[in-house]
C-alpha cells in the first residue's frame, strides 16, 4: 500500500530571464521591507549593485567565506542588528545564501535570495556552520528564504568549469534525495525531473556558455533538486562532503562533483527502485552509466587530490564520516567501505571498477 507523509515548504519563486532588478524590487515591496542588508561577495559586488540599485539599502556586506565559519556569521549578525536591517537580500552562490541563513537562524529576519550559481541553498531549510574544522548542519524553517528570484542572465558570467561543478552539486541533491532519511514518492518525482533538466542543461551550458536555454534548464533543475533534498533529508553523499569540506576547507561544488559517482556506485545496487528512476532520468541503461556519460560530456572534476588534500587525510576522515552515516542508508556502511570509497574519490578512479572490485570481495 502507498503510504507517506510529505510537507511542502512555503516559498515564493519568481523565475524569468532578464529584468532581475525590477523583480527584486517588487519582492522587497511585497515583503514590506525598508531597511535592506545586501549580502554579496566582493566578486559579485557589481552584479549585486545593479540588481539592488533602487532599493533602500542600509548595509552592503561582502565578507562571504566558504562553509560559513562561525566567526564570520557572528560579525554579520552583529552588523545586521546594528543597522536594524529588516530584510536580508543575498546575491550570489551557496556561501552567500548560507551566510544569510546564519543571520536568519538567530534573528528571524526574512531572506530574499537571488542565486547566481546552481548551489540550490536558496530553496532549502538547511543551514550550515563551520567551527574548528567541523561543519555542523541542521534544518530550521527560519532559514528558508521567503522569496527567490531566478534569472538565468545572472549566471552567464559564471565560468563554464564552475557552472559544471555547481550543476553537479545540484545533481547530487537529486541523487541523495532518492534515498534520504525522510524520502517519499513526491521527493523522488521532483528529483527525477531535476536530474533530467540538469542532464539536458549542463551540456548546453558547455556548448553555448552565453546562451540562456541551457542555463534556464540548469536553474530549473537546481530548484527541483533543492526542494527534493530539503524534504528527503541529507543522505550519505552530503554527509561525506560536509565532513571533507569542514575538515579540509575543500571547494564545495567540486567536492560534490567528485564524490557523487562513488556514492552512487556504492548505494545503487541496494536501491533498485531509486537506481531505475535515476537511470530513466538520464535516459541510460543504468544510473552510474548515465552519470558517467554526463560527467564525460561536461568534463567534470575528477579527483579530490586535485584540490590540495592529501591521501592520508582520507583515512583520517573515515571515522568522522562513519559517525554521521544516515541510519536509513540503502546499505550498511563500514569503515572499510568508506576507506575504499574515499580513496577512489581521491585518486579519481572509475567508480564502476571500484564497485565491481568491492562486490567481488563480498
Amino acid at each position: 500500500m502507498l503510504s507517506f507523509e510529505h510537507e511542502s515548504l512555503t516559498q515564493r519563486v519568481v523565475f524569468s530571464s532578464g529584468g532581475a532588478a525590477a523583480r527584486v524590487r517588487a519582492e522587497v515591496e511585497r515583503l514590506g521591507a525598508s531597511r535592506v542588508m545586501v549580502i554579496a561577495a566582493a566578486a559579485e559586488a557589481e552584479l549585486a549593485q545593479a540588481v539592488t540599485a533602487d532599493l533602500s539599502v542600509v548595509l552592503r556586506w561582502d565578507e562571504v567565506v566558504m562553509h560559513v565559519p562561525v566567526e564570520v556569521a557572528e560579525r554579520a549578525r552583529t552588523a545586521a542588528a546594528a543597522h536594524r536591517a529588516d530584510l536580508l537580500l543575498s546575491v550570489g552562490g551557496g556561501s552567500t545564501t548560507g551566510l544569510a541563513k546564519a543571520i536568519a537562524l538567530t534573528s528571524g529576519l526574512p531572506i530574499l535570495a537571488v542565486p547566481t550559481t546552481y548551489a540550490g541553498s536558496e530553496a532549502t531549510s538547511v543551514w550550515g556552520l563551520t567551527e574548528q574544522a567541523r561543519k555542523t548542519t541542521g534544518f530550521d524553517a527560519r532559514v528558508l528564504p521567503r522569496s527567490v528570484v531566478y534569472d538565468a542572465t545572472l549566471t552567464v558570467s559564471l565560468p563554464v568549469p564552475m557552472s559544471v561543478a555547481s550543476g553537479l552539486n545540484a545533481l547530487a541533491h537529486c541523487v541523495d534525495a532518492m534515498w534520504g532519511p525522510r524520502v517519499d514518492p513526491i521527493d523522488r518525482a521532483l528529483a527525477g525531473e531535476g536530474i533530467r533538466a540538469l542532464a539536458a542543461g549542463l551540456p548546453a551550458v558547455v556548448a553555448d556558455p552565453v546562451g540562456l536555454p541551457g542555463r534556464e534548464q540548469a536553474l530549473y533543475g537546481t530548484y527541483l533538486s533543492a526542494v527534493a533534498f530539503s524534504s528527503a533529508g541529507s543522505g550519505l553523499h552530503h554527509k561525506i562532503c560536509h565532513v571533507l569540506g569542514g575538515r579540509y576547507d575543500l571547494p564545495h561544488a567540486q567536492t560534490h562533483a567528485v564524490v557523487l559517482p562513488h556514492v552512487l556506485a556504492f548505494n545503487a545496487p541496494a536501491a533498485p527502485e531509486a537506481e531505475q528512476r535515476i537511470a530513466a532520468a538520464f535516459g541510460a541503461d543504468s544510473a552510474i552509466e548515465g552519470l558517467q556519460r554526463l560527467r564525460r560530456d561536461v568534463d567534470a572534476p575528477q579527483a579530490l587530490r586535485d584540490y590540495g588534500v592529501k591521501e592520508t587525510e582520507m583515512d583520517d576522515a573515515v571515522q568522522a564520516v562513519l559517525d554521521v552515516v544516515p541510519d536509513r542508508n540503502p546499505r550498511p556502511v563500514t569503515a572499510g567501505d568508506l576507506q575504499r570509497l574515499l580513496s577512489a574519490a581521491w585518486r579519481g578512479a572509475d567508480p564502476r571498477l571500484t564497485s565491481n572490485e568491492e562486490e567481488n570481495r563480498r
